[in-house]
């Protein structure tokens, strides 16, 4: 498959994640779950299938010099820089108009940096499986099997079957759903239809530009602009003239809420968005009383704790406590309640208008 490139989108700040998600270190450079960083880990886990010619990059100017510190063998033309950030859907655009310009028989696999999955060989071949549905002009989804009615996804209704591939079987998307109240989720989940959106999608690249043609025709307009400067000294300042054309919108309600053909596979991989502290309960070894600890602490002592997370460099107490994420950081300690850690993002965004800009 010498013409499947992944593309993995790593220019997020993670506000969720903060303290320990900063401005100067975004959650894709930490090592939240394995001892490699986030974006590391993603790309480690697209080998053998992937070579890093093969993998291509979109990152802020602030981001890029770590994540290639982090990445050698990643060509330095495979990152793509973004001027600065104008979310998902032009990050994937950038992505369509630069690979078709080098291949123009190519299919992307769009990615990013903040996943977990713990079964990488069948991740591995789930991506080989949606290749080929997609040489079929299929834009293809992987849609995760729930195993709770989770307001904070979105949600995939499949149709009729199309085929199976290498045992994954192949639906026709019915629809997305952006992320339903309780107990819209719960019928969802019982009805047996419904997938998980993970936001991982797998489309040839001519057909990637076809849809933002359709539906996103500034973008569209702006990348065919780009696309003749690409690999030239005039590339540059062409993007950064292009770029503040473009709308900031997510690539799922800019294009693929609204494509036809987009077709879907369920898969049971050990997925999980790590997107809040929350979510390491269920992905890292928990104790018999339900705690994760991480950090470089050799000594932590725990006495009557549950269901509690602290991560921590330094000794840390907990006595008679339960439902609490803490995270102890040089300059910030941070303690909530495990059901609250959505609501971290909200502290950044005070922080900000604070203009406490050295705790961002």
């Amino acid at each position: 498959m010498e013409h499947y490139y992944a593309v993995i989108l790593a220019g997020g700040g993670g506000t969720r994640l903060w303290p320990m998600s900063r401005a100067s270190v975004p959650k894709q450079l930490l090592s939240l779950v394995e001892e490699a960083s986030m974006f590391k880990v993603s790309v480690e886990r697209l080998a053998p299938l992937f070579t890093p010619e093969r993998i291509y990059v979109v990152t802020g100017e602030g981001f890029a010099d770590a994540l290639r510190d982090d990445t050698p063998d990643i060509p330095p033309e495979n990152f793509l820089i973004e001027p600065h950030a104008r979310n998902t859907a032009a990050a994937a655009a950038l992505a369509a108009t630069v690979i078709q310009k080098r291949d123009s028989e190519a299919t992307i696999v769009l990615l990013t940096a903040d996943h977990h999955i713990a079964d990488k060989e069948g991740f591995r071949r789930v991506l080989q499986a949606a290749y080929t549905l997609a040489q079929d002009d299929y834009i293809v989804t992987l849609g995760i099997s729930p195993n709770m009615p989770s307001t904070g996804f979105g949600y995939i209704r499949r149709g009729d079957e199309i085929r199976e591939i290498d045992d994954f079987i192949c639906y026709h998307s019915r629809g997305f759903t952006e992320k339903p109240n309780l107990e819209t989720a719960t019928e969802f989940v019982l009805s047996g239809e419904y997938s998980w959106n993970s936001g991982m999608f797998i489309w040839r690249a001519d057909r990637a530009l076809t849809e933002f043609q359709r539906y996103q025709p500034e973008i569209y307009e702006g990348m065919m602009a780009l696309q003749p400067t690409v690999d030239t000294p005039a590339y540059d300042k062409k993007l950064a003239e292009v770029w503040e054309t473009l709308p900031k919108l997510p690539i799922d309600t800019a294009v693929m809420e609204k494509a036809e053909r987009i077709a879907v596979i369920p898969v049971d991989i050990g997925w999980s968005d790590i997107g809040s502290w929350d979510a390491l309960f269920d992905v890292l070894d928990l104790d018999s009383n339900g705690n994760v600890v991480k950090g470089t602490a050799s000594t932590r002592l725990m006495i009557d704790t549950r269901n509690t997370l602290v991560y921590s460099d330094r000794l840390s107490v907990t006595i008679g406590v339960e439902d609490l994420v803490i995270v102890d950081t040089p300059d910030v300690l941070m303690v909530c309640r495990k059901d609250r850690t959505q609501d971290v993002k909200k502290v950044v965004e005070m922080l900000r208008e604070m203009q406490h800009d050295h705790y961002l």
